[in-house]
């Protein structure tokens, strides 16, 4: 079963699998950020269910630039290390594409990791392709004063 986890129990439960793709990550520091994104940055976390336990977790926003128009835009995207290979990321996958659809996005966009090969193999599965390079400059804050 895939569904948004809206509470912060929820997010509690999303933290074991998230944590593997995220891992600086404390449980209380994941649930606080993913509230705040999702009250003023439209963060919203799917989260897949089997056997009573969240298996793979996507944290994604519908949102608009010039660049791509309406779109998604998937920031986290990760199935338990345990139950890889067998499904269940594609599974999540699909549900994101299908919902980019209803919310009538016309393009569905991620960034991945250059040390993420076997990522990058299944993005490419789900016929996905390199569009551009992101470029990134340390500012030198430090992110615990936000």
């Amino acid at each position: 079963m895939i569904r948004l986890a809206e509470t912060d129990e929820d997010r509690r439960r999303c933290f074991p699998v998230m944590v593997q793709l995220r891992p600086l990550l404390t449980q209380q520091s994941f649930v606080d950020q993913a509230g705040r994104q999702s009250a003023n940055g439209g963060y919203r976390l799917a989260m897949l269910e089997d056997g009573g336990r969240v298996r793979a977790v996507a944290g994604f926003r519908v949102t608009e630039n010039l660049f791509s128009g309406r779109h998604v835009y998937v920031d986290d995207l990760v199935t338990d290390e345990s139950v890889r290979s067998n499904g269940l990321g594609g599974q999540l996958f699909d549900w994101l594409v299908e919902h980019a659809k209803s919310e009538g996005c016309v393009r569905f966009e991620l960034d991945s990791g250059v040390q993420r090969g076997g990522a990058h193999r299944f993005y490419f599965q789900k016929r996905m392709h390199i569009s551009s390079y992101r470029f990134r400059m340390e500012l030198g804050l430090d992110e615990s004063a936000r």
